[in-house]
């Protein structure tokens, strides 16, 4: 039988150092160990040392997009004003919920911003790479820019169901069929490719 499950809050006493070395979790003072966390405590020990004691918490910490962080998102659907999204990445790191986002006309590209067209630059079902402006709050999204020539559409498909390679930075092709349609082409850094 699983010994029972201890849990603590923070600033609880667990033992003293005598007892056991401080993990994650926990901090030390006056020669006690004090949980920082409220959650689990778990104790394991290597080779008759003493036993590392450690708090985890029942869930992982949510990564949130923050200003300035390059995230990955899928186009959800578009107007002539802006393209909404679905942010699924924040730099590297997948996110377990998708947070929305909203990319408008003016955060495009950084010239020529009166003569962008949003369904020249973004389909839905397209994987952007754009980079957080402003935080969002209950009834609105983040609002990300591609004005950047990192940033912009990275995978594309065309009509016909086939992946898009780039021609330029404002078109891809579709190798199938060989037609062109217009986007905000990200030119991707190397740090960003999957290998």
């Amino acid at each position: 039988m699983a010994p029972p499950v201890k849990y603590c809050i923070p600033g609880e006493r667990l033992c003293n150092l005598e007892e056991g070395s401080p993990g994650s979790g926990t901090y030390t003072r006056h020669g006690y160990i004090f949980s920082s966390l409220a959650g689990c405590l778990t104790k394991s020990s290597e080779n008759g040392a003493l036993p590392v004691i450690s708090v985890m918490r029942e869930t992982e910490s949510q990564l949130l997009p923050d200003v300035g962080a390059i995230v990955t998102c899928k186009v959800s659907s578009i107007n002539s004003r802006f393209a909404k999204v679905h942010i699924l990445y924040v730099g590297s790191t997948p996110l377990k919920n998708s947070f929305r986002g909203t990319i408008r006309k003016e955060d495009v590209r950084a010239t020529e911003k009166d003569k962008v067209e949003i369904y020249k630059s973004f389909r839905p079902g397209d994987i952007v790479l754009a980079k957080v402006i402003s935080l969002g709050d209950a009834q609105s999204n983040y609002l990300l820019t591609t004005a950047e020539n990192e940033l912009g559409v990275v995978v594309a498909h065309s009509e016909s169901g086939v992946q898009m390679v780039p021609i330029s930075w404002c078109e891809m092709q579709c190798p199938k069929t060989h037609t062109k349609e217009f986007r905000k082409v990200a030119r991707v850094q190397p740090e960003f490719l999957q290998t």
